[in-house]
């Protein structure tokens, strides 16, 4: 199991590499070991988090390469930014499949889903209205329902 993983992250981390030379970006030490990182996030780090795993492999990373390079990822399309409502930038890679946000507001948790049903809503809400969708996000702010008592 654990090599699937490791392969998958190394697919990951080739394509991610590639898109940065497509986009005429030099992958750099520095930038070759945050790509790494964010392929291998299974959640969405911050800068400061993505700089405390990228120190763990390099302590010569500063942070301020770490937010250049995620402005740069952001502005070239490898990776998406997010604003889930604590003040923070949250980072994916951008070549995910379409996907939406559930946050929980108590403890910050990030579920992600996706719903078939939701999307032909929005296609029919925005062609109701004389639209096409060109991009979207959809980020649901929620908190544990309470149990009823009974």
């Amino acid at each position: 199991m654990r090599r699937d993983k490791n392969k998958g992250v190394r697919s990951a981390t080739e394509t991610l590499e590639r898109l940065c030379r497509e986009k005429g970006l030099r992958v750099t030490g520095p930038r070759r070991v945050i790509v790494s990182v964010l392929a291998q996030a299974d959640d969405h780090p911050d800068v400061v988090e993505l700089h405390r795993r990228a120190t763990a492999i390099d302590p010569k990373i500063a942070i301020a390469t770490v937010y250049r390079t995620m402005k740069l990822f952001e502005e070239n399309g490898i990776a998406a930014r997010h604003a889930f409502g604590d003040g923070r930038g949250r980072f994916e890679t951008a070549d995910h499949a379409h996907h939406d946000h559930l946050i929980d507001v108590d403890t910050g948790k990030v579920t992600e889903f996706h719903s078939e049903a939701i999307e032909e809503l929005q296609e029919e809400i925005a062609r109701r209205h004389g639209y096409e969708i060109v991009s979207h996000r959809l980020e649901i702010f929620v908190r544990k329902a309470k149990k009823p008592r009974g």
